[in-house]
């Protein structure tokens, strides 16, 4: 690996400040230059203080290192304790080629596109050294947007109880790398090393991580490694000067034809997002990666794309230790967002879990056209649509579990509401909103959601009947903020899906028959299909502790209350989970003999579980 992160960025010792950046084929040679330019933010708009500059010394290496290291003095609040801000300029015989550019390595940033550099304050105090990411089979995730969800980090750890009372063990971040706008889903870094400063910036990030580790929930980043802002650095200089571009190239896939995109064909780019990865592991401690759309990364299953990409994080991964597995892998969390082929691509490339919309699209349409078949019951076990179980690599002997995500919502489509229950209300771009009086609607399908194999996800505010609407294309789709809706809380849909994700999340942590990759059996009978119902069952076997354990889960998705007969796998007393301690619980069930047929009647669009 020949980029080395000690030799570029800004950072602060002593009474000094250093800049490095490299620029392949930017040399001297050419005419070129390259200079940086430093202000205070407390500086930025008083025009008696100008900017400090900095004249870059090329130091040439396999990456041309253009390199400065002056004092942090000047006018104003240079050098001062607080923010600085900064960008490069790029020169050809001293006339300006790019007037500013925000650096490719920046470990903070400022707004819009300026990178920054902090003077003064301590370093932080970690206190989660005895953490541990938490197992794949065990794992509950939560998807959000900070700005969305509570504004910024700050405002993420005041609702960390919230989440951990959802039974939630993941934050997946979407992307909080800095961007240009202030209303963005993330999706057009300008820098990879940078938290976003809207956000809180680095510290707020660090809190946020400790925070979250302090509950033993992981972190994971949605990283947008396939391509960029178009003001990124690599693509504004070589844009401008024409050289050949050591990173970018055309995108790949069926989003933004002609538009630039990362070129995994190239050393550089392979060096230059295994090294984002392993600080983001190093120094954020960061619990792993959702890759967004792997089809822009993809060169082949052992091609120098994704492939390597993760393969190379996942043996950095073996050396730290809150990632140590007893069976002797690690955990670290690498998702990969490769809509086309899920399958293939757990079952190639060191990915241990993918998105997958079938479940969310299946939902959709039984939903909508009132039906139930055996397609859908399979979904509630990946495996039995072909989804791998282990990944096993015979070259390097590594194994480990695998299992997709499921969700029934995420941030790149409607909420279901609005999908199977549009009211005529719409926002400001002209989408509908979901009919929230129709919430029950969204009932079974989350109990088999978290009942089920795999490992469940929420997309934010999906627990209190979020109703936003989305667009199928254009600005209207990460431009526009759709803030959760946190007054749904109080008011009695909310209160009625709370209630239930609440106690779904107690279940999937306490029990041991429902995990991710546990025993599935699914009750297939033309008659239960008939009445819209689905049965199924999990189980465990005892250990030197703890006994063998039976859940028994009924889901009805019709519009009235279902008697179903059936025969009960093993006899005893089954105790309803659901309600159990409400007023008016549901009744318990009782086999008093294995195989016994017995009837369950399932409230309408709900579900029972039972525990023997």
């Amino acid at each position: 690996m020949t980029i080395q992160l000690s030799d570029v960025g800004a950072s602060v010792s002593g009474s000094h400040v250093q800049f490095g950046i490299y620029l392949p084929g930017v040399t001297p040679g050419r005419g070129y230059s390259v200079e940086a330019f430093a202000i205070h933010l407390d500086d930025q708009f008083d025009p008696a203080v100008p900017a400090q500059s900095f004249t870059m010394n090329y130091t040439g290496g396999p990456h041309d290192l253009w390199s400065a290291n002056g004092p942090l003095t000047g006018p104003g609040n240079f050098g001062a304790a607080g923010l600085h801000l900064y960008r490069y300029r790029l020169l050809r015989n001293g006339n300006p080629v790019v007037f500013a550019f925000a650096d490719p390595f920046a470990r903070e940033a400022g707004p819009g596109t300026f990178s920054a550099f902090t003077v003064g304050g301590t370093p932080f105090a970690w206190t989660d050294g005895s953490y541990q990411t938490p197992a794949l089979q065990d794992l509950v995730v939560y998807e959000l947007n900070v700005d969305e969800f509570a504004k910024d980090f700050y405002g993420v750890i005041k609702r960390l109880d919230y989440l951990s009372s959802l039974g939630v063990n993941v934050l997946e971040l979407m992307p909080f790398t800095n961007v240009k706008e202030d209303t963005e889903w993330g999706y057009t870094p300008l820098a990879y090393l940078a938290a976003d400063d809207r956000y809180g910036g680095l510290q707020g990030l660090k809190m946020l991580v400790n925070a979250c580790h302090a509950r033993d929930i992981a972190v994971i980043l949605d990283a947008v490694y396939a391509h960029a802002h178009p003001e990124f650095a690599y693509n504004l200089a070589y844009e401008a000067t024409g050289l050949p571009n050591p990173m970018m190239g055309p995108f790949v896939g069926e989003f933004f034809p002609g538009r630039p995109g990362t070129d995994y064909s190239k050393e550089f780019t392979q060096d230059y997002f295994k090294i984002v990865n392993q600080y983001w592991l190093d120094e954020l401690h960061l619990d792993g990666f959702r890759y967004d759309y792997v089809p822009g990364m993809w060169k082949s299953p052992t091609g120098p794309g994704y492939a390597k990409l993760t393969f190379e994080t996942y043996q950095y991964s073996k050396g730290i230790p809150r990632f140590q597995d007893p069976a002797g892998h690690s955990r670290i969390i690498q998702c990969a967002e490769h809509l086309p082929d899920p399958r293939g691509v757990m079952s190639s490339t060191y990915s241990n879990t993918a998105w997958s919309n079938e479940l969310m699209d299946k939902m959709a349409d039984t939903a909508i056209w009132r039906y139930v078949d055996e397609q859908l019951a399979y979904l509630f076990d990946p495996q039995l649509t072909g989804y791998p179980t282990h990944y096993s690599n015979p070259a390097t002997g590594d194994s480990f579990p695998v299992a997709p995500f499921q969700y029934v919502e995420t941030h790149d489509n409607p909420r279901q509401l609005a999908r199977i229950a549009p009211s005529e209300l719409r926002d400001l771009i002209g989408e509908r909103y979901g009919d929230r009086s129709r919430f029950y609607l969204l009932q079974p399908y989350a109990i088999g959601q978290f009942m089920g194999k795999g490992v469940p996800m929420l997309w934010q505010g999906q627990e209190l009947g979020e109703n936003w609407g989305m667009a199928h294309w254009g600005l209207g789709r990460n431009l526009y903020p759709r803030d959760v809706h946190w007054e749904y809380f109080y008011d009695q849909y909310g209160q009625a899906l709370i209630r239930l994700y609440r106690r779904l999340g107690q279940l999937r942590k306490s029990l041991r028959a429902v995990n991710a990759s546990g025993p599935f059996f699914y009750v297939n009978d033309a008659s239960h299909r008939s009445q819209q119902v689905i049965v199924f069952w999990r189980s465990v076997l005892a250990t030197a502790t703890e006994p063998e354990q039976y859940v028994l889960v009924y889901l009805n998705f019709s519009e009235q209350p279902q008697e179903i007969w059936m025969q009960i796998p093993k006899a005893g007393i089954w105790v309803e989970q659901l309600d159990h301690g409400e007023p008016t619980p549901q009744p318990d069930l009782v086999a008093n003999h294995a195989g016994e047929w017995c009837p369950v009647t399932v409230p309408s669009h709900y579900g029972s579980v039972f525990l023997l």
